[in-house]
């Protein structure tokens, strides 16, 4: 007799996987967050702040209950960058020059979704699969789970420092960091030890997105050869 089949789940039941379901429940925490945040700075950030760390949550329960689903990754990722993108977009408005803000906002997209592109142009099952990179910097933000969740989680603490700290809606960025700086306190220090971690956060970006455009010029070098 052959082995029996594993029984296909329904379209519905990949839905109600629960690392999905704490999914929807960070898109509606980012929802209510981005509803109040500017009536509610305080509550603004903590909501946003427990929906990034269930980010780490739906990673768990994905392997906890063996629900790991190619939806499920891109939920995660597209809320990852939806949520961050807004904060930027909400920046840009209370600091001078926004063109900083945007400019972030750009490079965070692009690099991820060329990123995401090139994966799938090289037949990689994960787009943190960068052992052949050629860059150490890069190679260690995706190999090392630690580096990459300080890295990742400054850019959002550093986000949110900045939204707090801010008293009105025209202040220039560079009085405002370089004051906090300049004040021994421990917002200071927290400060100083996310913006290390932005700086390097923005650097693998920049790396990212000159890597996956490479993987993208010679597949196309690649094509036209086989192609004349």
């Amino acid at each position: 007799m052959g082995k029996k089949e594993r029984p296909r789940p329904e379209k519905l039941s990949v839905y109600l996987y629960i690392p999905n379901i704490v999914g929807y429940m960070r898109v509606l925490l980012n929802c209510v967050a981005f509803a109040v945040c500017f009536s509610n700075k305080t509550l603004f950030s903590l909501l946003y702040f427990f929906s990034f760390c269930c980010d780490a949550v739906d990673g768990w329960c994905a392997r906890r209950f063996n629900q790991v689903s190619t939806f499920g990754a891109v939920l995660d990722m597209v809320t990852d960058r939806v949520s961050t993108a807004c904060l930027l977009v909400i920046l840009s408005q209370v600091y001078r020059p926004s063109l900083v803000f945007l400019s972030l906002l750009a490079l965070d997209i692009a690099s991820h979704w060329l990123q995401m592109y090139s994966t799938f142009l090289a037949g990689k099952s994960s787009h943190k699969d960068v052992k052949d990179s050629t860059s150490w910097l890069f190679r260690l933000y995706y190999g090392n789970r630690i580096f990459m969740c300080y890295c990742c989680v400054s850019c959002e603490v550093l986000y949110i420092i900045l939204l707090l700290i801010a008293k009105n809606q025209t202040e220039s960025l560079l009085n405002v960091v370089l004051s906090t700086l300049t004040q021994i306190s421990p917002l200071s220090l927290l400060l100083a030890l996310t913006i290390f971690g932005w700086s390097m956060k923005q650097t693998v970006n920049i790396i990212q997105m000159k890597t996956a455009a490479d993987v993208c010029v010679l597949y196309d070098i690649e094509k036209q050869q086989k192609n004349p």
